[in-house]
């Protein structure tokens, strides 16, 4: 199990991971069900490296 600092870290890069895909999409509001969808999708592939 990983330290308090290796955890405070990957939830800040999976917020940055949300916040790139947010900003490089031409999209202007998301809903509840889209932004479950990106963090589902960011989920799987960070579960896949």
């Amino acid at each position: 199990m990983g330290t308090e600092k290796e955890r405070k870290d990957a939830q800040k890069a999976m917020l940055y991971d949300i916040r790139l895909i947010v900003k490089g999409s031409e999209k202007e509001t998301y809903t509840k069900e889209e932004l479950l969808d990106l963090l589902d999708t960011i989920a799987v592939a960070k579960d896949q490296e």
